[in-house]
């Protein structure tokens, strides 16, 4: 098996974002975005409630990330964590970087004292994968909607 290793991006690794843009539809199935301009890259990866891993092989690469935010909640535990996403270049599927981006994750959260994690899963696919890693479905939670506010419409 090809080695990988999994790391947390830091403010200077604006160029490893830029390299998922560009690839976006070899991790995620989704049309090329449009990478952050420098000094948003460095912004995004200051910003502590921001947690970004790549997973990257032996030439430093990027071959899976995920991204998640630290949530200040209003009661209850006083922190959580929303894991907003995850991708995997498609080569490199069910190899264990999904997993290891994931137990990067729960790592940080325990080194944090943080015990909550939720997650959306928008396909079979990913429901059943985050299910492998001990996701849950939550009956308590409701459906997901999203809404443009540039433009005034309902996205």
């Amino acid at each position: 098996m090809t080695s990988f290793t999994v790391r947390r991006l830091d403010p200077d690794d604006a160029a490893a974002l830029v390299q998922v843009a560009q690839h976006e539809t070899d991790f995620t199935g989704e049309p090329p975005s449009p990478p952050l301009t420098p000094d948003a890259a460095h912004a995004y990866l200051s910003d502590p409630g921001v947690w970004h891993w790549h997973a990257e092989d032996a030439g430093g690469n990027p071959v899976g990330f995920l991204m998640a935010y630290v949530h200040r909640r209003r009661h209850g535990e006083p922190l959580d964590v929303m894991f907003e996403e995850i991708g995997v270049r498609r080569s490199w599927r069910r190899r264990g970087v999904g997993r290891a981006l994931v137990d990067a994750l729960h790592a940080q959260m325990r080194e944090q004292g943080i015990g909550s994690v939720w997650v959306a899963a928008d396909s079979e696919e990913a429901r059943a994968f985050y299910e492998a890693c001990g996701y849950e479905l939550d009956e308590l939670q409701g459906v997901i909607l999203s809404r443009d506010v540039q433009t005034d419409t309902p996205a």
